[in-house]
Formats: structure tokens, C-alpha cells, sequence
């Protein structure tokens, strides 16, 4: 795998004054994360993310991930040290993508040699399409998706994906906004199935309508 650059592994030390970020379950279990040099950028909490893969249980080993506005890329490879067979990362900030690339970098001797990609582009806008062509991607099985809260990025992302073929037909999606941000029931492709919620986090799982 070629994520480049050397990393210091006491990566806590980078970041004094900001939170830890680790590994939940799986191969990789307990490795500790970098966290985002950004402060305006919001990583899934360890206790949230234990609780949505929790909910995700067996579906995760073996399936094939989209982490749709990876921030630090936590959600895929919580899922790679999981079992899952593949992850994508897309993000449109480079320090983000930077960020994620040391981070799997960091758990990759430990997992069982998945295929790991990573892409830039600008989610807010379009799905990268042409660029998933590109790797060979076909179909997701689970697509997170963490866009910046309260911008409406949430149902945007819901409704670009469902103009797309990327998701398997057993597939879900999870969707992380503001609590106090409301997302629909239903659209025209998708079914909300339920929505959890962690502090200040929810979840919103949906799956294809059939």
C-alpha cells in the first residue's frame, strides 16, 4: 500500500492539547489515532463510534466501505479493523486526506492487507464518479457519511447518492448530523430505518427502497 511519509508513533505527543482518538475493536484494537490539526473539523466521538458499529455488528467483516467526508478517516478503518474487505476515503480538504493517509498508515500492519483507497474531491458538489471508475469500484455495502453539520450536506449527500448505482441493494447508509438537524423519513431511493443519538451526534441509518 502506498501511503507515503514517516510517522512518529507517539502521535498523542503531536497533539498535547486535543483529544485522543483510538481504535475501538478488531486487529487494530487500542492503536491510537491522529487526530485532526484543524479544530474547526469534528471527528466522531470513541464512544459514538463504538456505539454505531455496535449497531453495524456482522454486517461490517467482509464489506466493502465508502467513509464519504472522512475528516480522519476513523469510521473506515474502525471498519477495516473490523473485517472489512476494502475502504475508500473522500475528502475535499487536503490536510484531512494528509491526516487519513498517517492514520492507516499507522493501523495497516495490523489488518489483514485490504484494499485501501483515497480520494480527493469536493462531496458538496458531486459524487466522485469518474474518479471511483477510475480504481475499479463497484458497489458499497456501508457508505458513512460525516459532512460538516447544519449545512443541509446531509440530504444533499442522500439525494446525489441515489442518482448513483454505488450502493449495494442490501446495502446501508449511515448518515452523522447535529441532533438538531432533521433528515427525511423517506426519499425517492432511500428508507430511514432509525436514528440514534449520542451527545450531540445523531445517526441516521438508511437503507434502499426496494
Amino acid at each position: 500500500m502506498a501511503i507515503s511519509s514517516q510517522i512518529n508513533q507517539n502521535n498523542s505527543s503531536l497533539y498535547p492539547n486535543r483529544f485522543t482518538l483510538r481504535i475501538i475493536s478488531g486487529n487494530a484494537r487500542g492503536r491510537k489515532l491522529f487526530p485532526p490539526r484543524n479544530n474547526s473539523i469534528r471527528p466522531t466521538s470513541d464512544r459514538a463510534r463504538e456505539a454505531l458499529f455496535s449497531i453495524l455488528g456482522e454486517r461490517v467483516e467482509g464489506s466493502c466501505i465508502l467513509d464519504c467526508y472522512a475528516g480522519t478517516g476513523a469510521l473506515g478503518i474502525e471498519a477495516l479493523s473490523r473485517g472489512a474487505k476494502s475502504a475508500v476515503f473522500i475528502d475535499n480538504s487536503k490536510d484531512s486526506l494528509e491526516n487519513t493517509a498517517k492514520n492507516i498508515q499507522l493501523v495497516y500492519p495490523y489488518l489483514d492487507s485490504p484494499m485501501i483507497k483515497v480520494i480527493q474531491h469536493n462531496l458538496a458538489q458531486s459524487l466522485p464518479l469518474r474518479k471511483l471508475e477510475s480504481i475499479n469500484f463497484g458497489k458499497a455495502d456501508i457508505i458513512f457519511a460525516d459532512p460538516p453539520y447544519s449545512k443541509g450536506l446531509g440530504q444533499l449527500f442522500l439525494d446525489q447518492l441515489g442518482e448513483t448505482k454505488l450502493l449495494q441493494s442490501t446495502g446501508i447508509v449511515v448518515i452523522e448530523e447535529r441532533v438538531s438537524e432533521i433528515l427525511p423519513e423517506k426519499t425517492t431511493n432511500f428508507l430511514l430505518q432509525e436514528r440514534r443519538t449520542y451527545g450531540e451526534a445523531s445517526f441516521w441509518f438508511y437503507t434502499p427502497l426496494q
